[in-house]
């Protein structure tokens, strides 16, 4: 099969230097939190911050796949569908994150996802590892943001695939 013909459809989810700093000084805190409280025998107190990390590290946005009537975006265990038939509109904007306010979610462990609002765009989903990479996705009654590698290959590739 010709790769040059043949479009990309999986791309991966880079994470921004934020989330980096985050998610890793996070980890570190409370793993340092942990040795701590199992010397001082304060183990009660650690469970918050450990079951924090415990439960955002599941939604670890890992990839992207666009199929031919959705986008797949890959978490850590499973798959999060996205059906394609409303899409409208498709586009590469590197500043669609600025400004925003988290309205509910995770807003930088492991991921930027849940919903966000900010005036650009208004309400929307975040499914992102890096705001520089921003794909906007408008359909009829929401906006769904993501940051795939190669921004401007996946809007070019999901437009084509909506469009037959």
């Amino acid at each position: 099969m010709n790769t040059e013909t043949t479009p990309k459809t999986s791309y991966k989810a880079p994470w921004s230097k934020s989330l980096m700093g985050i998610s890793w000084g996070f980890t570190i805190l409370i793993l340092g939190l942990v040795v701590f409280a199992s010397r001082q025998k304060i183990n009660p107190v650690i469970a918050i911050p450990v079951g924090i990390l415990l439960v955002a590290a599941p939604f670890t946005i890992r990839g992207y796949r666009i199929t031919a009537d959705a986008l797949l975006v890959h978490r850590l265990f499973w798959d999060t569908t996205l059906p394609l038939a409303e899409l409208q509109a498709a586009e590469f904007n590197p500043t669609a994150m600025k400004r925003s306010t988290r309205t509910g979610g995770n807003g930088g462990l492991f991921s930027f996802s849940g919903y966000f609002s900010n005036k650009a765009l208004g309400e929307y989903r975040a499914l992102v590892t890096n705001p520089a990479l921003s794909v906007v996705l408008r359909f009829p009654a929401k906006i769904i943001v993501v940051s795939p590698e190669s921004p401007e290959t996946f809007v070019q590739t999901i437009l084509a695939r909506t469009r037959r």
